[in-house]
């Protein structure tokens, strides 16, 4: 055997023997185009992983899912690997949660979506009894729903994502509670039937966090190690900034009336002892 061949097949084995070592991490595919909601999860976790002394690969799953099919396939070994699960004491049963908010609890921060012309609908309602006479809605299985009617507000319901849109625009309801770092890109797709609400925030504390099939426990201490070392070299603050920083300085939420809600989904696990893992960290109510 010539030596170029020898070569050839030490190099060969040296790929295969890397390749090998990659392990592949499957996580959630957007719902449809110009869904951006996983664009900073996915980078987020890109980064944790990077420093998690383990190789690494993330690819999207085939198909899209709603956030009860993401549990489900997780919880079953199946699909998918890991995503940035909205947090729920059921959900947090059922899967493994990396306790570190993903989205530094911005997804408790929130403003809504309304019909173009129809912000008169919402002058004087500064208190949660007169919020309590909006027709206001959210997704069927999402955790928001739960927090809303806890708290004695009426929420209209359906099973998709996109279909609240539509839902809205032709007047079934008049406001959608979205997320700080999702409503920018929503209204844009929506431009000539919606617009911001500009006076109102709603807050409960709550969010996301990454979480895997609870057998999967090497999988969920690389994340946790990674994203301990992202938060203390400053690098998790950085892509924060980098995809929010602006949409929460043109948000204006020190100058919006704050409504604020208490979440009946908090286990005794949430972070809320940890300041620095929460945008505008308020005392647990």
């Amino acid at each position: 055997m010539s030596k170029v061949m020898r070569l050839l097949i030490t190099l060969l084995l040296s790929w295969q023997a890397a390749a090998a070592a990659t392990e592949i991490v499957r996580f959630p595919k957007p719902e449809f185009d110009g869904d951006h909601r996983y664009d900073y999860a996915l980078q987020l976790l890109q980064l944790g992983l990077s420093k998690s002394g383990t190789d690494y690969r993330i690819e999207l799953a085939e198909f899209p899912m709603n956030q009860e099919r993401q549990v489900t396939e997780i919880e079953a070994g199946r699909t998918l690997d890991v995503g940035p699960i909205p947090s729920s004491a059921e959900r947090e049963a059922r899967l493994l949660p990396i306790r570190i908010p993903v989205n530094k609890g911005v997804l408790g921060w929130r403003l809504g979506l309304i019909r173009k012309g129809d912000e008169h609908l919402f002058d004087g309602v500064d208190s949660l009894d007169k919020l309590r006479g909006v027709r206001l809605a959210q997704g069927q299985e999402w955790p928001d729903t739960q927090i809303l009617r806890a708290n004695g507000i009426p929420v209209i319901t359906a099973p998709k994502y996109e279909g609240l849109f539509k839902m809205l625009a032709g007047g079934r309801f008049d406001y959608f509670p979205r997320s700080v770092m999702e409503i920018w890109d929503e209204q844009a797709l929506n431009a000539g039937t919606l617009e911001i609400e500009p006076h109102l925030a709603l807050h409960y504390f709550y969010d996301a966090y990454f979480m895997v099939n609870r057998k999967n426990t090497k999988l969920a201490q690389d994340i946790q190690n990674g994203l301990e070392k992202s938060i203390a070299d400053g690098s998790f603050d950085r892509l924060f900034q980098q995809y929010y920083g602006e949409r929460l300085s043109k948000a204006h939420l020190d100058t919006r009336t704050v409504i604020e809600l208490k979440n009946p989904l908090l286990t005794p696990g949430t972070p809320y002892d940890r300041p620095e893992l929460w945008y505008g960290y308020r005392r647990r109510q």
